[in-house]
């Protein structure tokens, strides 16, 4: 058997993602072969980040022996990057102080995030052996709404009073940066921990040491209180480039700071449901391809199961037309174009406008210019669509020109139908409190497909002089 080589690239020259997959099959064929000092060297450089990917990638009952290889600092770190589901399976091959040292160092808001992913009984069980200070900063987290600012926000901050000297501040940073999660921003209260002001690590590398905190602070403070939505807290962070936003209570006093890492997760789990809520797919936040297929059918079905029966409705309006479709046959043809180019317009028009919703994009505009300029795009596509529509079922499929016609004109009717459909929908269930996203794709092609079948068959009575 060939023995395995060390990695004899240096990381730098690889992409970031081929690190994980080189890292993890290295520790593969050196666990394999009992190698531990030289599947313990290959994670000297590598990120934790990186590290935990490849231990995701492992067989399981490789995955505890590859994560005792850490360091505990190193542990700790790699651990909080983990999928919930490696956590868990990790904790089930921990000892009692392995569970203590890894839960214990963590920071409050990722062990609050973890534990709320775990069942109830290991819950109590790691509550039970986690120390009162532990607990209370987590318990404080775990109290505040899910999706909140409270409960993704961190109470591991530097604060300062207005009365300190930089050269104090300094040494307050020096002493208190071992348990603060972010060093960049200090946070100065008054005397009832009220929020006052804001200084950046620049502010005081670049002051003298003499000079009050009072005097270099930023009194204007951008802060989110702990019930604000997390996706708003993300908004937020973009919109003026903090690496953190401070958190507060309704007395607004200090609770707690969100970094951009929390700020990224929000945001990539919030535009992951977007996504499934476009596709009609139920979502919890739960890894979708972890989940059981009876989970994935029964999250799926949902709204297929809604749009069976609503489509009912399209097939008793076609089926009230038989005399027609008896006399010109070559309608029915035509039926699918109609109705999938609807559904696709609509969709297109929900799309942007969600995404606009999401992204602050049409606070300026208003739902009525934003769905006249809808109507007009709608009008402009079923133009263009109709036309060669009408083109191509006279030359090429040979139908009379009435019939043209009609399916060219009912092509521009549906297209402004759905566009308009498409970008008032999402307003209407945004102001009735309902998801725009997972309630509009149903609903719009519900409407377009009972409305444009029903303009189809009345313009073809017009234009056939039936």
């Amino acid at each position: 058997m060939t023995e395995p080589q060390p990695i004899s690239s240096p990381l730098g020259t690889l992409s970031r993602r081929e690190i994980p997959d080189l890292v993890r099959s290295q520790l593969e064929a050196l666990l394999k072969q009992g190698d531990l000092q030289g599947a313990k060297a290959i994670l000297v450089p590598v990120q934790p980040v990186d590290i935990a990917e490849a231990i995701e990638g492992m067989p399981e009952a490789m995955q505890a022996i590859a994560f005792r290889l850490l360091s505990k600092q190193e542990a700790t770190e790699v651990y909080e990057h983990l999928d919930t589901s490696v956590q868990q399976v990790l904790l089930e091959d921990f000892k009692r102080q392995d569970v203590l040292d890894i839960i214990g160092n963590m920071s409050p808001d990722d062990r609050a995030r973890l534990l709320d992913e775990l069942p109830s009984k290991v819950v109590r069980r790691l509550r039970a052996q986690l120390s009162p200070t532990e607990w209370q900063s987590t318990a404080l987290l775990m109290g505040y709404e899910s999706g909140t600012a409270g409960r993704v926000m961190t109470p591991e901050y530097i604060s300062v009073r207005e009365n300190m000297s930089v050269s104090q501040t300094l040494e307050r940073i020096r002493t208190l940066s071992p348990v603060a999660e972010i060093i960049y921003y200090l946070y100065v209260m008054d005397s009832d921990r009220r929020l006052t002001g804001i200084v950046s690590l620049r502010d005081l590398v670049i002051s003298s040491p003499e000079e009050k905190i009072s005097e270099i602070m930023t009194q204007d403070v951008v802060f989110v209180h702990t019930d604000t939505d997390g996706e708003e807290v993300s908004r937020l962070i973009q919109r003026y480039d903090f690496l953190a936003i401070p958190v507060v209570d309704r007395e607004q006093r200090l609770v707690g700071v969100i970094t951009i890492d929390d700020a990224i997760d929000i945001m990539e789990q919030e535009t992951t449901e977007d996504i499934y809520a476009l596709g009609g797919v139920q979502s919890d936040g739960d890894n979708y391809f972890e989940m059981s297929l009876w989970t994935v059918a029964r999250r799926r079905v949902v709204w297929l199961f809604v749009l069976l029966l609503t489509n009912t409705v399209t097939g008793s309006i076609i089926n009230s037309q038989k005399d027609l479709l008896q006399q010109v046959v070559v309608l029915t043809a035509f039926i699918p174009l109609l109705t999938g180019t609807g559904g696709n317009v609509g969709a297109q028009s929900s799309t942007v406008v969600i995404r606009g919703m999401n992204t602050d994009e049409l606070r300026l505009l208003g739902p009525m210019k934003v769905i006249f300029r809808e109507g007009i795009a709608g009008a402009l596509l079923g133009t263009i669509l109709g036309t060669l529509a009408t083109i191509w079922a006279y030359f090429l499929l040979q139908v009379n020109i009435q019939v043209a016609f009609c399916v060219g004109v009912s092509l521009i009717a549906i297209s402004i139908l759905a566009s308009v459909a498409g970008s008032s929908l999402p307003f209407l269930f945004r102001a009735i409190k309902l998801d725009p996203a997972l309630m509009s794709a149903p609903f719009i092609t519900t409407a377009v497909d009972v409305l444009g079948v029903l303009i189809y068959f009345n313009l073809a009575k017009l234009f056939l002089g039936l």
